[in-house]
């Protein structure tokens, strides 16, 4: 040991979260499909919220949140008390790892599921098992075939980041049927609002009449990523945990104006979700003709495998695009080396990223 602090075992054997690029050198203003952002932007009602409450950056925010809470409950018809609000719905999993993990326990996640649980679960020295998922999809048994006596936590992003794909409710069902019940499972259902698939629910109902369930929601998909809201549904005993380690100010005003407002905009949420379900089958149908797999999606982006071939690679498309001021997403660090992740934009964007990969295939 040397005379300098030192972080505790595992820390720096954590790797970096990557995000979606923004830039494109030597390029301004490129066509950004590298984060699944809203390519409506914000709600306006949202934008009016936001600005109205730089009149009272000198205050500190409602800790309890007791207005979005309100909001939430109106408009999910949910129980005000089983509600919890984090910096994003990252927050929310950090929390859950921090309140349930010790060193030596596990939590268990889809083979390419959401980078971040992994992070915040080896931060608390637990262990993070993966769950195969061979056809991009994940079952109920491949969860339980990676349980044992030291798992806590099992995180369910439905639709999946990256993939796409969801796990049927009844499938769900049959998951938390077969859980022990000292496991958490979380529900994490970030992009719920963009499925149109009937076998999908988004678990509420479910998690009312359980001990074990946590449903977490963001407002980031659907135009206020930079806001950082997040929330959480939990038992009451869940989140009585939860408030203990909150941080007592984690929601700024503005965040919450600005999610109380899109809350209340119908209208924009509609459009929003509409332009989805619009684009998605039609970008994926494009990249099929282009000789490409593209895996079933229910979020607000696609997955393109591409050729593992010198001059036809993900890796390489992804920089020929960038090059030509179109950003998307190479997902090597997801364990998918040769895939890239491309939101859906406007349909100018759409048109736009299909002609430039044709180019760079016929290349």
């Amino acid at each position: 040991m040397t005379d300098v602090p030192q972080p505790k075992p595992g820390i720096l054997d954590i790797a970096h979260y990557v995000p979606g690029k923004a830039k494109a050198p030597g390029i301004e203003n490129p066509i950004k499909m590298s984060a699944n952002e809203n390519p409506l932007g914000a709600s306006p009602r949202a934008t009016e919220a936001f600005a109205a409450a730089a009149q009272r950056l000198s205050i500190y925010p409602d800790g309890s949140a007791g207005a979005l809470r309100s909001a939430i409950v109106k408009s999910y018809d949910l129980e005000p008390e089983r509600l919890t609000f984090g910096c994003g719905s990252d927050e929310v999993f950090e929390d859950l790892c921090q309140v349930f993990l010790e060193a030596g326990d596990n939590i268990i996640q889809g083979q390419f599921g959401f980078a971040a649980y992994a992070i915040f679960a080896r931060s608390c020295e637990a262990d993070v098992r993966f769950a195969p998922m061979p056809d991009m999809h994940l079952t109920a048994e491949a969860v339980l075939s990676q349980v044992d006596e030291r798992t806590r936590i099992v995180f369910l992003d439905n639709p999946c980041n990256p993939t796409g794909t969801i796990m049927p409710f009844s499938e769900v069902r049959r998951l938390h049927e077969r859980l022990p019940g000292r496991v958490v499972l979380v529900l994490d259902g970030a992009y719920g609002e963009f499925v149109d698939a009937s076998d999908y629910d988004q678990g509420f109902d479910l998690a009312r009449g359980a001990d074990n369930i946590v449903v977490t929601k963001t407002f980031s998909k659907l135009g206020l990523a930079s806001a950082r809201v997040g929330w959480g549904y939990a038992p009451a005993a869940i989140i009585g945990a939860l408030e203990r380690i909150r941080q007592p100010f984690n929601l700024t005003i503005g965040g919450m104006e600005a999610a109380i407002a899109q809350l209340a905009d119908r209208d924009f949420i509609d459009r929003s979700v509409a332009l989805v379900t619009q684009w998605r089958p039609w970008l994926a149908q494009q990249l099929g003709g282009l000789g490409l797999e593209v895996f079933p999606s229910q979020a607000n982006f696609v997955l393109a495998r591409f050729p593992n071939k010198p001059g036809r690679t993900a890796a390489e498309a992804e920089a020929w695009l960038a090059a030509r001021g179109v950003l998307v997403r190479h997902v090597a660090n997801y364990c998918l080396p040769d895939c890239l992740r491309i939101s859906i934009g406007l349909e100018d964007h759409n048109r736009v990223v299909v002609e430039r990969l044709r180019e760079f295939l016929a290349a």
